[in-house]
């Protein structure tokens, strides 16, 4: 598990996600990266039950499920701007008996799926973000593999992130601001995720063209 940097890539002019995803592609295999099989990262929304706020005005908290298939035996539970619990994969047998505290939001489960590819110590994922049947955008997932202190390799990761998204290379992760000189770990990246799926839902349009 190396340093890793989430950020979204805005659908090109006059394409479609699809096909955007496909000029992506195209470039990191242009430059030599080979695939590596296909990825998926998944979040689902669970919101506190009425039954437990003691105030009726009381805004109710939110914790984010999600599971990464790079962690086929983890579940990462994440509260927004709290800590990240790992578990093992049967946490969500567990949120089903916590059910009268914890209600899953099933309109709001939102999926990247796509490509992994290699190039030299870089592991990218380029996704297709869905929330049920609609292509709602793209993400790129960049991964410094031999690397685990963010203030150590970001220079370079920007660097290789240009060579093929351009103008569209994202600055430093807010959560990198945190990490300073501390380690890395799974539980960076499921954040990352989890920050690129609630601004994914909340960008107001249309949405775009489905997955052909």
């Amino acid at each position: 598990m190396g340093v890793t940097c989430v950020s979204q890539m805005p659908v090109a002019e006059g394409k479609s996600v699809q096909q955007t995803v496909e000029i992506l592609t195209r470039k990191l295999e242009l430059l030599g990266a080979e695939k590596q099989g296909t990825f998926c990262v998944d979040c689902e929304t669970y919101h506190t039950a009425a039954s437990t706020m003691g105030n009726q005005g009381q805004a109710g908290k939110l914790m984010y499920v999600m599971h990464n298939s790079e962690y086929p035996l983890s579940c990462f539970a994440l509260f927004e701007n709290g800590p990240c619990l790992i578990a093992d994969a049967n946490f969500d047998v567990l949120m089903v008996k916590l059910k009268g505290f914890f209600q899953n939001a099933k309109a709001n489960k939102i999926e990247s799926r796509g490509t992994r590819y290699q190039y030299c110590d870089f592991l990218v994922k380029v996704g297709t973000v869905t929330m049920g049947p609609s292509a709602r955008g793209i993400s790129v997932e960049v991964e410094y593999c031999p690397c685990v202190v963010a203030n150590d390799c970001w220079n370079l990761l920007m660097e290789f992130m240009q060579s093929f998204m351009g103008n569209h290379t994202p600055g430093i992760p807010s959560m990198f601001g945190n990490k300073h000189d501390s380690i890395y770990s799974p539980g960076d990246t499921m954040a990352q995720y989890m920050e690129l799926f609630n601004k994914i839902r909340k960008q107001q349009q249309v949405p775009v063209a489905g997955i052909r």
